[in-house]
């Protein structure tokens, strides 16, 4: 079966001390994780039951369908706050006090500022997800034995945006009155890839305090690991399969 890709959310270290002996600037405290705001949702939904794989739909045509959706959604979250990513404000891709850096097509490791960084993340995302060889969507057409693995590399970049939006951004977010809809992305986003190991729990590490307040709740477990496994179809629900028809 394949499935109609598109979106169907509404949008409304502590550094060392120095050799003079001064203490460590205090940690910046997170303003994402107040509880007056992991609270705000745009839904109440399982999203532990919307991410499991239905019983009658190819694991693929899953992935891609999702990973798309992921993809307009998140280029429309950082939409929202883009005019305040400057490479001004934003000098390199960083979360918290980890920067990111690009690879090109060669290996090659580029420093860029995070509006760089979020356009090679998206341009590259677009150019994947409308290819026809890499993400089809006529019938009959077979996916590429690196399909997976695209899709990992994909998911770990959205993942770094998404990261980004909160570390640098959440007070833009918040202004704007669209936190709900960032914590209902992330929430519905990292139980989505831990559903399917997707992506390596060594890089969400560092918004783990994030995802253990906001996914916990969500149906998630509290130790951070998700079953992994594709054959969770068994438990599918009629809600999971009632969001296929909407895709």
């Amino acid at each position: 079966m394949r499935l109609k890709r598109n979106g169907s959310y509404t949008l409304n270290r502590k550094s060392k001390g120095k050799p003079n002996g001064k203490k460590p600037a205090p940690e910046e405290k997170k303003l994402y994780l107040e509880p007056e705001y992991t609270k705000s949702r745009i839904t109440d939904f399982e999203f532990k039951e919307l991410v499991m794989l239905p019983r009658e739909i190819d694991l693929n045509e899953w992935l891609a369908s999702n990973t798309t959706t992921f993809f307009h959604h998140i280029n429309l979250q950082y939409s929202t706050i883009s005019e305040f990513c400057t490479g001004e404000s934003c000098q390199t891709m960083a979360v918290c006090n980890t920067q990111y850096y690009w690879y090109d097509e060669r290996g090659k490791k580029i420093k860029c500022t995070a509006p760089q960084y979020v356009d090679f993340v998206m341009s590259s995302v677009q150019k994947l997800v409308t290819d026809e060889d890499v993400f089809p969507t006529k019938y009959g057409k077979e996916f590429p034995n690196s399909f997976e693995s695209l899709v990992k590399k994909i998911c770990k970049y959205l993942f770094h945006v998404l990261a980004h939006i909160y570390s640098s951004h959440f007070k833009e977010t918040l202004a704007l009155e669209l936190h709900g809809h960032l914590n209902t992305l992330y929430t519905h986003f990292i139980l989505f890839i831990r559903e399917f190991n997707l992506v390596d729990p060594k890089e969400t590490t560092i918004m783990d305090d994030l995802t253990e307040v906001l996914c916990t709740s969500s149906g998630s477990s509290s130790n951070g690991s998700g079953n992994g496994s594709s054959g969770s179809s068994s438990g599918n629900s009629a809600a999971a399969q009632n969001h296929v028809k909407e895709r």
